[in-house]
């Protein structure tokens, strides 16, 4: 009762306002944080390990912390100072380093240098004469989005399913990889239950349901390929009363369905089961990711993806040819910093996309299933033309006018039938024979 009520709800969840609204509030929060606090000490941390002066430059220079994370360099004497809770100061630093990534803005008569609320600020002898000033609000909001839409995607799918959009869009998927084994294979909604269901599930199951089940599967995947290990063998000299049926669901039933079908629905079912372990431990976020992301967004938007790349590296190749023709200053790269972060994010979700993607089936298995399909279809054919033979030898042959007899006793019974449909259905038939045998002999 339990595993129906399960299946109930997954039939009848829908993706609705509520889940974008708590999507979209994630989305907002996490960017906030990323931009202006995340991102930012990221960033000037990263600066700094690559331009900071160490070894011998500090022997000869000193290097301070000031307060918003400021940090700059400073006479030897003033080395033993503390002033991180000192704003920078232009009469303190010698303005030889200075790595300034705040939100606040600087002015050459109070703090030694000029930098703007939106600007970050990095100066080094290694960077050159003219210190390099980044826009974040240019180059790294998109790194923000899309840090802030991840971790909003991941805390979505930890969330249950009636406000998580990403646990909606997996319990959807469930259920819809079920849909699609069906329609593959062709089996009842039960037996696809029993295919996906977990182990632990499955063996408490009753025993003469899952063997009829297993008969079932077993007499709809017999192969005539004599090369088969499956080929013709009858399912009572393989089952017996005290098997195991987890094992031999999953190593022999498992394999007359790769065999038959393909390794494709393989996969499906396995990935499907361990789908459904994700909708009792939302921790086994992998099992419910690879299910959505190899059996639905994969398949719908690898093409998108692979478009997205391309046209990001498009972007970075524009903006690095403008870099070349010195449109874009040297010490105000941002727009180089937006392509690169533009590129680096295509290419990620490209990455995504193609660990999660099936690889392709072999092309002599392919050729085989089409072979088997095709002999399936000319033996229905074969045996629908037999059929057809000795119909054609009862009409023509000594049993004619046994059939002549019996359709004139049908007919006359229905037009003397108290009932009005069957007298006119009689009628019908009788000018339907009367206008073939007029067209047959029009003389």
């Amino acid at each position: 009762m339990a595993a129906k009520s399960r299946n109930q709800a997954l039939k009848e969840l829908n993706v609705g306002a509520q889940h974008f609204f708590v999507m979209l509030i994630m989305i907002v929060g996490f960017f906030l944080l990323f931009q202006y606090i995340i991102i930012p000490a990221a960033f000037g941390g990263f600066v700094r390990s690559l331009f900071a002066p160490y070894g011998e430059m500090l022997e000869k220079t000193g290097y301070a912390e000031f307060k918003d994370g400021v940090w700059a360099s400073i006479s030897k004497d003033n080395e033993k100072n503390s002033y991180k809770s000192t704003p920078v100061s232009g009469d303190v630093i010698n303005k030889e380093y200075i790595f300034d990534f705040s939100w606040e803005r600087r002015t050459p008569a109070i703090n030694g240098y000029a930098k703007e609320p939106n600007e970050f600020y990095s100066k080094c002898p290694k960077l050159g004469e003219n210190a390099i000033i980044i826009e974040p609000w240019v180059c790294l909001w998109l790194l923000a989005l899309v840090a802030a839409i991840i971790v909003s995607l991941l805390i979505s799918s930890f969330m249950p399913a009636s406000i998580g959009y990403m646990s909606a869009l997996f319990f959807n998927q469930v259920e819809g990889t079920k849909v699609k084994l069906r329609l593959q294979t062709g089996l009842t909604d039960d037996v696809i239950d029993l295919l996906v269901m977990p182990d632990d599930q499955f063996r408490s199951k009753d025993v003469n349901e899952v063997k009829a089940a297993f008969r079932l599967i077993w007499n709809r995947t017999v192969t005539e390929d004599i090369s088969s290990t499956h080929a013709m063998i009858a399912f009572d000299e393989v089952y017996y009363d005290d098997v195991d049926i987890v094992h031999f669901r999953n190593e022999i039933i498992y394999k007359r369905i790769k065999e038959f079908y393909s390794d494709f629905l393989l996969v499906e079912i396995e990935d499907t089961k361990k789908g459904i372990l994700w909708t009792r431990n939302h921790l086994k976020l992998l099992s419910g990711m690879r299910l959505y992301m190899s059996h639905h967004f994969c398949e719908k938007y690898q093409n998108t993806v692979t478009g997205m790349a391309y046209g990001g590296a498009a972007f970075l190749i524009v903006f690095i040819g403008i870099r070349g023709l010195k449109f874009i200053p040297a010490d105000k790269p941002s727009f180089i910093f937006l392509s690169i972060i533009l590129e680096f994010s295509m290419l990620s979700l490209m990455a995504v996309t193609l660990v999660f993607t099936e690889g392709e089936e072999r092309m002599d298995k392919l050729m085989k299933k089409m072979e088997d399909a095709n002999r399936s279809s000319l033996d229905s054919q074969k045996l629908q033309q037999a059929d057809i033979h000795m119909l054609t030898n009862a009409l023509v042959g000594q049993t004619a006018s046994l059939i002549k007899d019996r359709v004139e006793k049908a007919i006359e019974e229905f037009m003397t039938s108290n009932n009005e449909v069957e007298k006119k259905i009689a009628v019908a038939v009788a000018d339907r024979i009367l206008i073939g045998l007029k067209s047959e002999n029009p003389k």
